[in-house]
């Protein structure tokens, strides 16, 4: 860690066991090994602070004083969510967010972008999950690694908000700022990698996170911790006639009895759980869990909110939600690579073949590949331009459709875009210098939150956002591997046109 210590000078007055040279270095050695160990062990646990809910931990958040009401402060309240999985899933769950925040009236806190399963819910068509409150502790931890780690990204560094935020009315806030503010820390003090001073911080950090996360409970005009998850509960909005209705969706008595559990899942209305008149009404921060779904066995496994006509504003905030573009720094590298690296027309091969169930699904994968190939290597011209995106190391594809497909120079030309590419350094180096998330519009401008930048100082990896945009720009076509989401996402771009 490049941590600088200093050595103690001791005086003459202290015990003469201190002043032997070889006793004080061990004494130090030992120190700074309990030091390391303790260091290292606790200061991304994944278990709660031990203890009940204390005064102590309530006034240690500002915002939760009893001195500092929120009408005194005059500020919106927010919305804090546990993003997880891959980054397909993250933007998914920031999409349901946003509505969630809408449809509620509070500010948004925008994550940053978490490590590929850094974080992983569990399965709820399995009904294995985290609780809401390990899950919301499990990302905390993560991103105050990310932030000691110097990789901070925000997701308003990666995908452009500027419309949403201007034409929707939609409040948000970075990450960052807000724990500036909630938990009374200087987050720069967290990032200039100093061992001591992250020490002095160490302490209030996890009780603010334990006490946002719901360790602590819910806490009266301060924070209301949601317990729903997708075992119990498929949000719903404006659909009154089915509040309290069970979901269509229910564990069967095999699960029931396997894993000894009696979980019911009802639909409920965002709105009427939360809103005016709820227990969660008058809470600075509503804290939820998983803002993932996805379609399952006729109902969707966690949000079901896909229309609103009774309010259009959030009707047409679901429409302009459905495609949140990147940033133009990343539209403009996918675009670049297309016309002077391809230089050409091109198909896009999204080959998903390592990662989970995608693992088991090769010849399903290639087959799809083959069809798509065929009709163009009849047609002609050759050689056939592709673009390849997939998680399979090219000393992997021997013995493959792909690895076939690469022999063929004749018939066919491969292009990839490998991580130490100059296009994917000069981009990452621009989103950097842009700060998008730590800038980003917000209630609370007017307290001066907005100097606490703590930016990154090592490049994002912007690979896959760069990849991504080259294959919305394949005028041959696209192949995607079935049940990826960053498939769908590629799809929903080819939509909109990118190129």
């Amino acid at each position: 860690m490049n941590n600088k210590w200093k050595r103690k000078h001791f005086s003459n007055t202290q015990p003469p066991i201190l002043r032997s040279p070889l006793l004080t270095i061990s004494l130090l050695t030992v120190l700074l090994l309990i030091l390391l160990f303790f260091f290292t062990s606790n200061r991304f646990s994944t278990s709660p602070l031990s203890g009940s809910r204390s005064s102590q931990s309530t006034l240690l958040n500002p915002l939760c004083s009893s001195t500092l009401t929120p009408n005194s402060l005059g500020i919106a309240k927010f919305i804090w969510y546990a993003p997880h999985s891959g980054f397909s899933n993250q933007l998914s769950e920031f999409k349901n967010a946003v509505l969630m925040s809408a449809i509620l009236n509070r500010t948004l806190i925008v994550p940053p972008i978490l490590d590929h399963h850094a974080v992983a819910l569990g399965s709820c068509p399995k009904f294995r999950v985290l609780s809401p409150n390990d899950l919301r502790f499990a990302v905390w931890n993560h991103t105050i690694q990310l932030l000691w780690d110097q990789r901070y990204v925000s997701m308003a560094d990666i995908i452009d908000l500027s419309e949403l935020i201007a034409n929707s009315g939609l409040e948000v806030i970075d990450f960052r700022v807000f724990i500036s503010i909630w938990c009374g820390v200087q987050i720069d003090s967290l990032c200039s990698r100093d061992l001591e001073t992250f020490s002095a911080i160490s302490e209030s950090l996890q009780q603010c996170g334990s006490l946002l996360s719901g360790y602590n409970g819910n806490i009266n005009n301060c924070l209301y911790a949601s317990g729903e998850d997708c075992t119990n509960t498929v949000w719903t909005y404006q659909k009154d006639e089915e509040d309290g209705s069970l979901d269509v969706f229910q564990p069967d008595e095999q699960i029931k009895k396997k894993k000894k559990i009696s979980f019911v899942r009802r639909r409920r209305d965002v709105y009427q759980t939360f809103g005016p008149g709820s227990k969660a009404e008058s809470a600075q921060v509503l804290a939820l869990g998983s803002m993932f779904t996805a379609p399952y066995k006729g109902s969707e496994s966690h949000i079901d909110v896909h229309e609103a006509p009774k309010d259009q504003r959030i009707q047409s905030l679901i429409e302009k939600v459905e495609y949140l573009p990147f940033i133009s720094e990343i539209v403009a590298a996918g675009k670049k690579f297309a016309l002077q690296t391809i230089r050409a027309p091109f198909l896009c091969a999204q080959l998903r073949l390592v990662d989970g169930q995608f693992k088991n699904h090769w010849e399903t994968t290639f087959q799809r590949l083959r069809q798509e190939l065929e009709p163009l290597k009849q047609k002609g011209p050759l050689p056939i331009h592709v673009f390849v995106m997939t998680d399979l190391p090219a000393t992997n594809w021997s013995g493959s459709y792909l690895g076939d497909v690469s022999k063929d120079s004749k018939t066919y030309k491969l292009f990839m875009l490998r991580e130490d590419d100059h296009l994917l350094q000069a981009t990452a180096k621009k989103i950097n210098d842009a700060e998008r998330g730590i800038i980003l519009h917000s209630s609370l401008k007017h307290l001066g939150a907005s100097g606490k930048r703590c930016a990154p100082r090592i490049l994002p990896d912007v690979l896959l956002y760069v990849e991504e945009t080259i294959c919305s720009c394949a005028s041959l076509g696209f192949v995607g591997t079935a049940g990826s989401t960053i498939a769908e996402s590629i799809t929903v771009m080819r939509k909109q046109h990118v190129c």
